[in-house]
């Protein structure tokens, strides 16, 4: 295959974006077959004057779509387990593994742009901006939670020593000692 055929944009991707749409909605819906698929967006093509879509080019990019879902159920199944394994616990890693698995997929789909030579459009640059704008503030956010909750058990488990201790007859001085080493003042 020389460069040149690598270069040419698949004529899926050429088409007008209300085409595309309906091709991907069609493709998801998966109630109808990719004959069916292909007569009904050619005919789309025809009433927009666009030059119609091959079999073998509606087939390339419904296998694309495909392993595309594919990856997302993948996703999906690896939270749920790790969601169910790690529980509801405040301060567990299950958001911190969701937000690393939002950087992959902006990843794996800016690999995907450069591997098919396509030009990147300012739009979709734009979009992956925010993803990650968005998936760093999560980042933060989780951070700030989690550090919080952290001060918040070490206080609690700070005052219950000291309420122990006091019971014991330790000394305020002692007390006040454990306190700070407990929340990490000393």
């Amino acid at each position: 295959m020389t460069d040149k055929k690598r270069n040419i944009k698949s004529r899926i991707k050429l088409l007008p974006q209300a085409i595309k749409d309906e091709l991907d909605r069609l493709i998801r819906e998966d109630r109808m077959t990719q004959a069916d698929i292909l007569r009904e967006v050619n005919a789309l093509c025809e009433q927009h004057g666009e030059n119609p879509v091959s079999r073998s080019g509606l087939s390339r990019y419904s296998q694309q779509m495909d392993e595309m879902g594919r990856k997302i159920r993948e996703l999906r199944e690896v939270s749920k387990v790790w969601v169910a394994r790690l529980g509801e616990a405040p301060t567990s890693d299950t958001g911190k593994l969701l937000l690393e698995s939002v950087r992959t997929l902006a990843v794996d789909v800016v690999l995907e742009m450069q591997k098919e030579g396509a030009k990147v459009e300012p739009k979709a640059l734009n979009q992956l901006a925010l993803v990650m704008q968005r998936v760093e503030q999560a980042a933060l956010s989780s951070h700030k939670r989690e550090k919080e909750i952290r001060q918040a058990f070490a206080e609690e488990a700070a005052n219950k020593a000291e309420e122990a201790l006091a019971n014991q007859g330790m000394t305020a001085g002692t007390i006040d000692t454990i306190k700070k080493e407990i929340l990490g003042i000393a």
